[in-house]
């Protein structure tokens, strides 16, 4: 707790104050929604079967509520756009160069990804958690650099821009738009972007759950397995610890 009490006093530290006016409040309903699907998919359109965009999440109101839904669905995409691009690079080849402490390199490439990040260092995998933390919580500090939070008017997806902390820590990328491609780029352009960005996460994510599921379920994606493309794994993706230590045997 105390750990994530000082990440949180540090994200705050290296942000500047509110700008008035700086932002512009783009809030969506559950019709915004409907003509979103229509755009993404106009075969299968807007389909809700839990009736999600019906709810009031942590009684924040419709477009809280859409607003929560629609900035989720984005970043998960993103990981698993990544998580798929990493896995397909990872079951070919490794960085040749010393990434841990003795000086050896990552796990081969002749384990599957799940193999390889059970085989790297506790430390390391913790240092991954908390760069995760510290990416969320700079999200949640959207307001001190004049955004609207995303449950209250920011556009889905835009993450705030890391130059305080380039300007007062290290130098590091923006995630949103790293390389300012998109800022020349036509609204028309901008939004159909926005559209693919959509369809190409929630593909993604059904890719790397694939690629997930053949290795653990010899047989439950036969085109995979035609290809030859799952290495079988007898771990846990959903206990990332699981090589370290678990807490199946703690009772409260």
């Amino acid at each position: 707790a105390a750990v994530f009490a000082a990440t949180f006093g540090m994200a705050s530290a290296f942000v500047p104050a509110p700008q008035s006016g700086a932002s512009v409040r783009l809030s969506e309903t559950k019709a915004d929604l409907e003509e979103l699907a229509g755009k993404l998919n106009p075969i299968v359109k807007f389909w809700d079967p839990m009736g999600l965009a019906d709810g009031d999440f942590y009684g924040m109101g419709e477009e809280g509520t859409i607003g929560w839904l629609r900035h989720s669905e984005i970043k998960h995409g993103r990981v698993a756009m990544a998580a798929f691009v990493g896995y397909c690079v990872q079951s070919n080849f490794i960085f040749p160069w010393p990434q841990h402490m003795d000086g050896s390199t990552g796990p081969s490439a002749d384990l599957a990804p799940e193999q390889q990040w059970d085989a790297i260092p506790e430390a390391a995998k913790w240092q991954i958690f908390f760069l995760i933390g510290f990416l969320e919580l700079w999200d949640e500090c959207s307001g001190q650099q004049g955004l609207e939070h995303y449950t209250k008017g920011r556009m889905p997806g835009k993450y705030p821009s890391l130059q305080p902390f380039r300007d007062n820590v290290h130098f590091a990328l923006d995630l949103y738009d790293p390389l300012g491609f998109s800022k020349n780029r036509s609204e028309e352009a901008k939004a159909r972007g926005r559209v693919a960005e959509v369809n190409n996460g929630r593909l993604a994510m059904l890719g790397i759950f694939g690629f997930l599921t053949a290795d653990k379920m010899p047989g439950a994606v036969p085109l995979l397995d035609s290809l030859g493309v799952p290495i079988p794994y007898d771990g846990n993706c959903m206990i990332p610890f699981e090589g370290n230590f678990h807490l199946d045997s703690l009772s409260l």
